[in-house]
């Protein structure tokens, strides 16, 4: 009796155990632990961070980033099994379907900036970019001043039509800006001269123009509206736990051999579904970001030294 009554005291010691480790969990860690799955939002035409192949499966660079973080987790909930669901966002989506938990990573080319850290956090850069223009040779728009006037598209919800938006009302431009939902939208709108130019980041410019019928009809500007900015995988904010885990993982990624390896993978070789090859070696402020992770918001931490 003695005895069942010690292993009784034991078994009740290691459940309250595991009920203690299970609520000290909060926010996404908790919903992941809880639910068994851990959702990552997706985009469609971000290329070459997060896109559909062939066999309309989501690939690129910043889905295999985040995939490393959904290892870190799995590993630090101790679970034997995490399921991964899928679901895609747009740059109008990407936000809201975070902040209500319908996506738990947004794997795409989102900028970070002051404006989105008051709405959401962002793990370790992995990318830095600018916003530019493209426009057919043909056109002979130059500098942005060339746009005066010229119809212009750019993609709904991003840091480009803002600052888009911005130059055009500052510099009395008089360009008509037309919105379109998606990326391959906007680069539609020029390949059909529906608009003269399309203003986004420049290494998705460059992925459009690559992946085009005629990649030598076009001219990504030398100018741009901006300095360059960040990217980085977008969390929901106030939830340092899972933050921790994501700055972890990322940071050991991009310090290790496989950082670069990860980079070349999808910059600097070809690339599904049509053997691409964008050709953009790492600058040395990105290289100073993978040494040194950081999530910073601010342009000019990323100054190479």
């Amino acid at each position: 009796m003695k005895r069942l009554h010690v292993m009784g005291l034991v078994l009740a010691a290691a459940f309250c155990a595991a009920q203690a480790g299970a609520e000290e969990l909060t926010g996404t860690l908790k919903k992941i632990n809880e639910t068994g799955t851990i959702t990552i939002g997706y985009r469609d035409s971000s290329i070459p961070f997060s896109y559909l192949d062939d066999n309309q499966k989501p690939v690129g660079l910043a889905i295999d980033i985040c995939y490393k973080i959904v290892e870190a987790v799995k590993k630090e909930l101790k679970l034997d099994k995490l399921e991964v669901e899928l679901n895609p966002v747009t740059s109008s989506t990407r936000i809201p379907l975070l902040a209500n938990g319908t996506i738990d990573l947004e794997c795409g080319s989102t900028t970070n900036n002051p404006d989105r850290s008051k709405q959401v956090s962002f793990t370790n850069t992995h990318f830095l970019t600018a916003t530019r223009f493209v426009s057919k040779k043909a056109s002979k728009l130059n500098s942005i001043e060339d746009l005066k006037g010229k119809t212009v598209a750019s993609t709904s919800g991003t840091n480009n039509i803002k600052q888009l938006t911005e130059v055009n009302a500052a510099r009395n431009l008089g360009i008509n800006i037309v919105p379109a939902k998606e990326h391959a939208e906007s680069f539609l709108l020029i390949e059909t001269d529906r608009a003269v130019a399309a203003v986004m980041d420049d290494i998705l410019l460059a992925s459009f123009v690559a992946g085009s019928k005629n990649p030598d009809a076009y001219v990504i500007s030398t100018e741009a509206f901006y300095k360059p900015e960040p990217y980085g995988i977008m969390l929901r904010k106030d939830d340092p736990a899972f933050k921790k885990v994501a700055d972890e993982a990322t940071a050991a990624l991009y310090q290790s051999p496989e950082g670069q390896k990860l980079y070349d993978k999808w910059l600097m070789q070809k690339i599904p579904p049509k053997g691409l090859n964008l050709n953009v070696p790492i600058g040395a402020e990105l290289k100073k970001a993978f040494a040194k992770p950081t999530d910073s918001a601010d342009p000019d931490s990323y100054k190479a030294m």
